[in-house]
C-alpha cells in the first residue's frame, strides 16, 4: 500500500512540472523575465554573468534553460523534451 500512495505522489508531482514543450513553445525572444516566471515558474537555478543571467528549470536530463539579458530573454534551448 505504501509504495501505490508513493507512487501515486511520485506521478503527481511530475505531472505538476511546468518543464513541457507546450510551455517551450510559449517562450519568445524578447519576453520579460516576469511574463517567462508566468509560463514556467520560477527557475531552480540562476547564475549571474557579468553581463547576462543564465536559468534553468528543470534537471539535468530535462530542462529548459534561459539566457536573459536586462531581464528580457535573449536565448533559449530544452533538453530532455518533447
Amino acid at each position: 500500500m505504501k509504495k501505490i500512495v508513493l507512487a501515486s505522489i511520485l506521478l503527481g508531482l511530475t505531472g505538476c512540472s511546468k518543464v513541457t514543450v507546450e510551455n517551450y513553445n510559449k517562450l519568445e525572444v524578447g519576453m520579460d523575465k516576469t511574463e517567462l516566471e508566468q509560463i514556467l515558474g520560477s527557475a531552480d537555478n540562476c547564475e549571474e554573468k557579468t553581463l547576462h543571467t543564465n536559468c534553468i528549470w528543470g534537471s539535468d536530463d530535462k530542462h529548459i534553460k534561459v539566457t536573459l539579458l536586462s531581464d528580457k530573454v535573449t536565448l533559449y534551448s530544452k533538453k530532455g523534451i518533447e
